[in-house]
Parts: structure tokens; C-alpha cells; sequence
């Protein structure tokens, strides 16, 4: 990943995943709720993010008033200390705050115990040099004045002014291997991961959602995913399930089987999940829009984001769209609630009350918005609209289409990097699904639960991941 490259914060899932198969990981995760405020903000500082390097040529819950915070706890070095990241789908790297730190946080009020790692209270660590070959990959070639003491450096900056840099270093990642039905036993591997030296904005200030850093799952060489990839461990297909009914959920790596899943075609050469999107229906109704307001080019286009909670649409995309959903309902009286969310008195079913919208794809391709997904209720008889008017514009002032939680709960998707598509369907995120073992054919069901939070200082539900391998993990 070009070290100018983006973190998109996303927000996961929410349960306890079990498992009949061999070859898994296993990661607990912990959630925090936000006020209506905070989650707007969240997404302003996501987009920024995204807007820092829309033009780089890189390889890269859902309600509203019940998102929160994801992260998950893996072991790192030799003996293995224990460090809480925050999960993305949308990033590539994992990092972590390290021992030499100038302004990394020291304390965060979601309960935990932050610690920094320590290249030198690792006996399995290395610092990956300049002249290696990883480094050479990630900057698509030598480093000017590369010498062999050098370490290989990274530096991601933000659109919201926030940075992390540091260098790369090689030690074992551990984690919980699934050797039966809810039977762990640890296991652990090599990978290649930043050491943070410097972090800066909000990425280095102690608060409520400070962390120890981030992982990534995103489509270049330097994730996590593409790591275990390269060294035959996996293919590079992962699927989540979103519950936000039951707060429940999927997270598995691995080719699903069951259910079957349409796809459509990621944009190729872009650093996030971009896809095209060809229009919108509302009560069976094609907005009239303009032939280019979804184009891919130039930066433009749609962005799936699980970690973004609500959906964002260009301006005149979302002035058609709403005036269409509040159709139905001509006497309907806005109020506006924080200062930023049109919402409005309504008693009734509101899926009978409003249209289903429809999001059309290429390849025929659909996702199935429904009044019950887009609407959430703010109180008692109080319901607000999800859908957002966009001020989020690439370097070219191109406006942008960004979906997140809102129109991708309940539903399971896969993203498919082998064959370069996303795909989706209406899911039952709180059942099972079958996931095929590559190396021995063998189809295993991944079942989602809801367990309570072990902490009553965590508002939520205990995500245990189980990343389902297609081959098996080697020490």
C-alpha cells in the first residue's frame, strides 16, 4: 500500500460466531454506543479519509442510535501481548501504537488497558529494512538513499488533518484456531505490521475511543488478508452479516456456498470497494437523474462502506429521492433533530407507509432498501430519514456516493478480491452459513450468536470473529 494510503474507520458486527470447522481465527470484539451527533461526525471524519486519497492509483451496526465502536483483541510477539485494534474492511494495514510513541494515547475510557508494543520485548521480532522486498512493493519501488539499517517507514495521513507514521516490522500474529465445535486452541503467524512512532489529530489524543490501532482487511498486498493470501493460507474472499434487529452477525473468510450470492464488478484500480451504480427506484419509479451523476471515473462513483452507518448521495440525487419517499405521506411535518436529521411524527407501519427503494448495479444487480432499513426511530413515535445530502467531493469536485450500514444491515455480503466483484442478499444475519474448506472440500456451517457483554463498562454485544481459512494455517 502506497504509505499516502487511507484508513476507512468500520464499524463490524456484533455476536459470538460459532463453528464446526478446522482452521479458524478467532477474535472477541467489543461495541460502544454514540449519540445521533457523534455518529454524524464519525461518518464526516470517514469521508474526509476517503477524500485524502480518492485520486491515488493504490491497490485498497448498522442503526444509528445503536452504532458504536468495534474493535477486536489480538496477540502480538513472542510471548504474545495482547492489543486492541479496531477492525476495518476498509483499510490495509495493521498497526499499532509503539513503545517510542511521541503522542500516542495512554488511556481510553472504553475500559480497556492500552499497551505499546515493543519491538525488543519480542523475541520473534524484526524490523523490515528498506531494502527488503516488501518495502519495495509498497512503494512501488526503492526508496531513494535506501540503506540496509534504514527501516521501511510508513505515514498515512488523513483528510481530517489526523496521521500516524512509524516503520514495519515482522513478528507473530497470534490467535484462537478452531480445532472443533467451539473448541479453540492457539496458533499463530508471521506477518508484516506498522509500528506507530508519531501519531498526531485525533489519533493521539486519549479519549473514549482511543485504541491501540487499527487492522485492516482491505485489497492491497500489505493487509492482513493479502499476507495469509500470498502465503497459500487463504483466498482472498471475505463475507460480514450485519443484524442490526437482533445485534448479531457473520464475519468469515472463505468461499461461501450457502446462501448463493449475485455479484457485481468492483471498479479495478481504486483504493476502496467502488462499484457502479446505475440508478435508484423509489415505489417503482426510476429517478430521473443526470446520465453521468454515477460514474466511476475521474474519482466518482460508489463507495460500499460497512464502517460509514448511514448512506450519502449527491445533492441532487438526494432531493429526488426524498421528495419521492415523503410522497406517500404529503402531510408530513419535518423537524430538524441535532441540528442535522429530518425527522418527523408517524404512528404507523412505517413499511406500510413508505416505498421500498431500490439501488440498481451493474449486472443486474440489486440492493433492496426497505422503509424499515432507511427510516430509524429516534423516540418514541419519532422517526428520522438515514439518507444523507453528500458534501463529501473527490480532489475534482466530483461529487460522491457513499453506502454504508443503513442499506448494508441484514444483508451478506461477500467480497470476492479473486474474481474482483461484490455481491450481496437479504440475510437472516443471526442464522448460519456454509463456508468450503479449499483444501480438503469439506463444507462447514458458521453459526452467529448474541451473548452479553462480559464488562458492564461496554454497551453491546462480544463479537467473536472466526476468519474461516481455505487451507490450512501452517505455524
Amino acid at each position: 500500500m502506497d504509505p499516502r494510503g487511507v484508513l476507512i474507520l468500520v464499524a463490524v458486527l456484533v455476536a459470538e460466531i460459532g463453528s464446526v470447522a478446522n482452521g479458524n481465527l478467532v477474535f472477541p470484539v467489543e461495541r460502544r454506543k454514540r449519540s445521533l451527533s457523534a455518529v454524524r461526525a464519525h461518518d464526516v471524519r470517514r469521508r474526509g479519509r476517503i477524500l485524502s486519497a480518492v485520486d491515488l492509483n493504490l491497490g485498497g451496526n448498522g442503526l444509528p442510535t445503536e452504532t458504536g465502536l468495534y474493535f477486536t483483541k489480538l496477540g502480538l510477539g513472542s510471548p504474545p501481548r495482547d492489543y486492541y485494534v479496531q477492525v476495518d474492511t476498509g483499510s490495509d494495514i495493521l498497526w499499532v501504537n509503539c513503545v517510542e510513541c511521541s503522542r500516542c494515547p495512554r488511556k481510553s475510557d472504553l475500559g480497556i488497558d492500552l499497551t505499546l508494543y515493543d519491538p525488543k520485548g519480542s523475541e520473534t521480532s524484526d524490523v523490515v529494512s528498506c531494502d527488503q522486498d516488501f518495502c519495495s512493493a509498497t512503494f512501488d519501488g526503492p526508496i531513494p538513499g535506501c540503506k540496509s539499517e534504514i527501516p521501511c517507514p510508513y505515514s498515512i495521513t488523513y483528510g481530517d488533518g489526523s496521521a500516524t507514521t512509524g516503520y514495519y516490522v515482522q513478528d507473530y500474529l497470534t490467535y484462537n484456531r478452531i480445532n472443533g465445535n467451539l473448541r479453540t486452541s492457539p496458533q499463530n503467524s508471521s506477518i508484516i505490521f506498522g509500528c506507530g512512532a508519531v501519531q498526531s489529530g485525533t489519533l493521539g489524543s486519549s479519549s473514549e475511543e482511543a485504541l491501540d490501532g487499527i487492522i485492516g482487511f482491505g485489497q492491497a498486498n500489505s493487509s492482513v488478508l493479502s499476507q495469509l493470501a500470498a502465503s497459500g493460507k487463504v483466498k482472498k474472499i471475505f463475507s460480514h452479516c450485519l443484524d442490526n434487529v437482533r445485534g448479531g452477525g457473520i464475519f468469515a473468510i472463505g468461499e461461501v456456498v450457502e446462501p448463493k450470492v449475485s455479484t457485481t464488478p468492483l471498479v479495478p484500480r481504486m483504493a476502496h470497494y467502488n462499484v457502479v451504480l446505475k440508478s435508484i427506484e423509489v415505489d417503482t419509479d426510476i429517478l430521473q437523474l443526470p446520465s453521468d451523476i454515477f460514474d466511476s471515473v475521474n474519482g466518482k462513483g460508489t463507495v460500499i462502506d460497512s464502517g460509514t452507518t448511514l448512506a450519502y448521495l449527491p445533492a441532487i440525487v438526494y432531493d429526488e429521492l426524498i421528495q419521492k419517499v415523503l410522497a406517500r405521506q404529503p402531510g408530513l411535518k419535518l423537524y430538524l433533530v441535532e441540528q442535522q436529521f429530518r425527522c418527523f411524527l408517524y404512528t404507523g407501519n412505517v413499511d406500510r407507509g413508505f416505498p421500498v427503494v431500490k439501488l440498481h448495479f451493474k449486472d443486474s444487480l440489486s440492493l433492496t432498501v426497505y422503509p424499515h432499513d432507511y427510516l430509524f426511530q429516534f423516540k418514541d413515535g419519532i422517526w428520522c430519514i438515514g439518507w444523507q445530502r453528500s458534501v463529501a467531493q473527490t480532489k475534482n469536485g466530483k461529487d460522491m456516493t457513499l453506502l454504508g450500514d443503513l442499506v448494508l444491515s441484514n444483508k451478506l455480503v461477500i467480497y470476492d478480491l479473486e474474481n474482483m466483484v461484490i455481491g450481496w442478499t437479504d440475510y437472516n444475519c443471526s442464522s448460519s452459513i456454509k463456508v468450503k474448506d479449499e483444501a480438503t472440500g469439506i463444507v462447514h456451517t458458521v453459526v452467529a450468536h448474541n451473548i452479553s457483554s462480559a464488562s458492564t463498562l461496554f454497551i453491546g454485544r462480544i463479537l467473536t470473529f472466526f476468519l474461516l481459512l481455505t487451507a490450512m494455517l501452517n505455524n
